[in-house]
């Protein structure tokens, strides 16, 4: 007999279920196969470093997973799949048809900051419905922390200059997306991508490029016919011929009130000091100049005291500005004998990826001017000091999501978790993190 779904089996749209690695439902299989798929796990997300010698990572996607879980559900579709391709078998194939994460989720709370060892994700269930989400949790949480804290880095070495998102030409059109929320949960002030605008209410800024200017007979007739569309508060690109040339004729069209002139190319910090005297000289003081053209935080603290006036970034940021992934691991740290029996701690002690077993706690040990001190995780509950800051806050509760929030909650969450780091924090230079992780009661 060859099992097929029940044909009343409602159809799951955009259901998340397939964006997972096959090894989980091989596992899957094989525990319920065993009688090892119902005892009690509890999984954890965490780094054991922090890319290129960074001294801290950014907590970022949370919000994404706790969507993508929702949609977990094994439809008509997913399961015809994986039953003719013969990847799960009809027991299991049964399993999946109900699933439902029934758990708990415990997590650092987005824009918050983590380090080496912090239990950012914690996950309790059956083991069976916990491993199968271990690559959903991986792919969004390593994307996310990896561009947050990318572009953390870039906000402040930026100071108080506005930086726009404008990636989404360099990477996978929906990573671009998320790439977005997460720049923007760390600081960036826009960005182009009209997606992120829409599902995640982040504001989007744009003008033009190269092209349109080519389109037009001359720089003249381009810049006359965007002015003439969106105003003189609109951004002219100035640098797709003579930069000189194309501020002079800029300022002559729009007047001294033009907005602001981009400029994409060249050295960056001698074009603005030369197009600053320029547009000062042509009574154009409140001219803005926005740079562009493959920045990274080091290069705009480079533009530090040049007259420049926002950022456009774009490949770095959705590369992680060469950290792609935040190294995140998902690892069994604690499961039951029995179905019901009580947790013991597990660990793995492979060769340079060793894990710490048991389920963890953690609060961010500070002293009385607020100063970060340490990241202190234990195997116990921790009863805070007085100036101690309680980090695992519930997320989903008996499979009941309750850790939802607006993403400019996170955004603001970002600021106080970044005043409270020491400086040493914010040096561009490679180092360890900036407050050290202590492990305590056996952790």
């Amino acid at each position: 007999m060859v099992y097929t779904p029940h044909r009343n089996l409602p159809l799951v749209h955009h259901s998340t279920a397939l964006l997972t690695d096959r090894y989980e439902l091989t596992m899957l299989q094989g525990a319920l196969t065993a009688g090892t798929a119902e005892r009690r796990a509890i999984f954890e997300v965490f780094a054991r470093h922090l890319p290129n010698g960074r001294r801290y990572g950014v907590v970022a996607g949370t919000g994404r997973f706790l969507d993508a879980l929702e949609s977990f559900r094994f439809g008509g579709p997913e399961l015809e799949y994986l039953i003719s391709q013969g990847i799960v078998d009809e027991p299991t194939a049964a399993w999946l048809e109900s699933y439902r994460f029934t758990g708990n989720v415990w997590g650092y709370a987005e824009g918050d900051c983590y380090f080496p060892g912090s239990p950012i994700l914690v996950v309790e269930g059956s083991f069976a419905e916990a491993v199968i989400l271990e690559t959903l949790a991986l792919s969004i949480l390593n994307h996310d922390c990896a561009i947050a804290s990318a572009a953390s880095r870039m906000v402040r070495a930026a100071g108080d200059r506005p930086l726009i998102e404008m990636g989404s030409r360099r990477t996978h059109e929906m990573a671009g997306v998320a790439a977005a929320r997460a720049a923007y949960l760390a600081g960036f002030r826009t960005t182009s991508n009209l997606e992120a605008g829409r599902t995640y209410g982040v504001p989007t800024a744009g003008t033009s490029a190269h092209a349109f200017t080519l389109l037009h007979d001359s720089e003249r007739h381009a810049f006359q016919a965007q002015l003439d569309a969106l105003g003189a508060s609109t951004t002219l690109l100035v640098d797709t011929y003579d930069v000189a040339r194309a501020v002079a004729v800029a300022v002559e069209l729009a007047g001294p009130d033009l907005g602001a002139v981009r400029i994409d190319s060249g050295d960056l910090g001698e074009m603005a000091r030369e197009v600053r005297e320029q547009l000062d000289a042509l009574d154009a003081h409140k001219t803005r100049i926005i740079v562009t053209g493959d920045l990274d935080e080091y290069s705009i603290a480079g533009l530090a005291a040049s007259p420049v006036n926002g950022y456009g970034v774009g490949t770095s940021l959705v590369t992680g500005s060469g950290a792609p992934t935040a190294s995140l691991v998902y690892k069994l740290v604690a499961r039951a004998q029995s179905d019901d029996g009580p947790l013991r701690p597990v660990a793995k002690h492979s060769v340079g990826k060793p894990s710490r077993g048991g389920r963890k706690w953690a609060v961010r040990h500070r002293d009385e001017n607020g100063r970060a001190i340490a990241e202190v995780v234990s195997l116990n509950e921790p009863t805070p000091g007085p100036y101690d800051r309680p980090l695992l806050r519930p997320l989903v509760v008996g499979g009941e999501i309750v850790g939802r929030e607006d993403l400019s909650e996170a955004r603001t969450r970002h600021e106080r978790a970044l005043a409270e780091l020491p400086p040493s924090a914010f040096q561009l230079s490679r180092g360890d993190a900036a407050i050290p992780t202590e492990f305590l009661n056996g952790a």
